[in-house]
């Protein structure tokens, strides 16, 4: 049976690892983390199309109950005023909307899936470097260990480490100017706020943004404007208490319940600097490919990060299967995906700018973004949310005997 290696075991790696067993192709998953990624990042929006990339794989089950449905979006002004109302899409055929979830649940449910079908998962395994040899690979740790097979997905996130193997002239991520910062309150709700839908407010000085959940709580998040990128030690260095101050000074003159968030909020704060890939070159080479944010990443503000990922792990599975042989495979995966995932990650881009707008920049905004709301609404959208992916379909066409 032919052995795949996957990298990482975040969002990608184990729905891969499901759709590869499904095309017969044995699938051995390493992480670099020694117990998993269950406590990384913080909240995400699963769109509809990453749920119906899962469903083809018989995997869309396994979001239920990690989630709440989050069909809408409400955009308002740092005044109060209300800009405008967005739909995340329309449901799928059997009703399911867009999903709010905490990523740390999504890993959770995806590995505990992908293990009951048969993959295995190896933790502590920090891959390093690989190397082909004919039509294998053999994959290199930091704790001196190897492991062999066939190809090799790397599924190992923006700063990849398989995709400096496959080109080591890959260009570095890109920084887009805004900080993230959020988290999750229990207990705390807010009046008027209707659960399940984004309350997105482009304040003076900042974008902050909250939802009411089912179960009483409130998620929320925020995009401090930051123009020059800080370095790592940088944020380490700021404590809850710096986060606390910086944003409600960042936010003293906005209209809304933001001040309370922050005092009510969870210690200790923590935020992140955000990236995005305009353009990965080489996806693949040889034996060796990089799919989702390892090839693509978008920043959050997008919300396509974690479906453009499900669709990567379950199409290429489909033209690995159907493909006569794995470059070939690799090759016609990225004819098909390039255009797509790149013009999300260029929409993300602008997205994320328009928080960081200046004086002027805010006004114009804040005064053209109600019929920007109006148009996009009006706007057919489904080559977002609407993208189906074909499993039962041949790929790869086949010539007649």
């Amino acid at each position: 049976m032919t052995t795949a290696l996957v990298i990482g075991a975040g969002i990608a790696g184990p729905v891969a690892a499901m759709a590869l067993q499904k095309a017969g192709i044995h699938a051995k998953v390493f992480e670099g983390h020694p117990t998993g990624a269950d406590e990384l990042g913080s909240w995400l929006t699963l769109q509809a199309n990453g749920i119906d990339a899962l469903a083809a794989v018989d995997a869309q089950h396994v979001v239920r109950g990690v989630g709440f449905p989050q069909p809408s979006m409400r955009f308002l002004s740092g005044s109060g005023r209300v800009l405008g109302r967005m739909s995340n899409g329309a449901p799928l055929a059997d009703g399911t909307p867009t999903q709010m979830m905490p990523r740390a649940g999504l890993y959770a449910a995806l590995r505990d899936e992908a293990v009951a079908r048969g993959a295995s998962i190896a933790y502590g395994r920090r891959f390093v470097d690989a190397t082909p040899t004919g039509t294998r690979v053999t994959a290199r740790f930091a704790d001196g260990s190897t492991a062999e097979g066939d190809l090799l997905v790397g599924c190992d996130g923006i700063r990849s480490c398989v995709r400096q193997v496959i080109d080591p002239a890959a260009p570095p991520v890109r920084y887009v100017p805004v900080l993230n910062i959020g988290g999750f309150i229990p207990g705390m709700t807010v009046p008027d706020a209707p659960v399940g839908e984004f309350q997105m407010v482009f304040g003076k000085r900042c974008f902050w943004a909250y939802v009411v959940t089912p179960d009483g709580g409130l998620g929320w998040f925020a995009n401090p404007p930051r123009a020059d990128e800080p370095t790592a030690a940088e944020l380490a260095a700021m404590t809850d208490e710096d986060w606390r101050t910086w944003l409600l000074a960042l936010t003293a003159s906005d209209r809304g319940p933001f001040a309370e968030i922050v005092r009510a909020a969870p210690g200790p704060l923590a935020g992140w600097a955000t990236y995005d890939m305009p353009t990965v070159p080489t996806w693949h080479r040889g034996t060796m490919i990089v799919i989702g944010d390892a090839a693509h990443a978008t920043s959050p503000a997008a919300g396509q990060g974690a479906a453009m990922a499900l669709e990567d792990a379950v199409l290429i599975a489909r033209f690995l299967r159907d493909a006569p042989d794995v470059p070939t495979a690799f090759r016609l995966f990225e004819q098909l995906r390039r255009e797509r995932v790149e013009r999300i990650v260029k929409h993300g881009a602008r997205s994320s700018n328009s928080k960081a707008a200046g004086p002027v920049g805010r006004i114009l905004r804040d005064a053209l973004l109600p019929l920007g709301l109006r148009m996009a609404q009006k706007q057919n959208t489904d080559w977002i949310h609407a993208h189906h992916v074909e499993w039962e379909t041949p790929a790869v066409s086949r010539p007649a005997a």
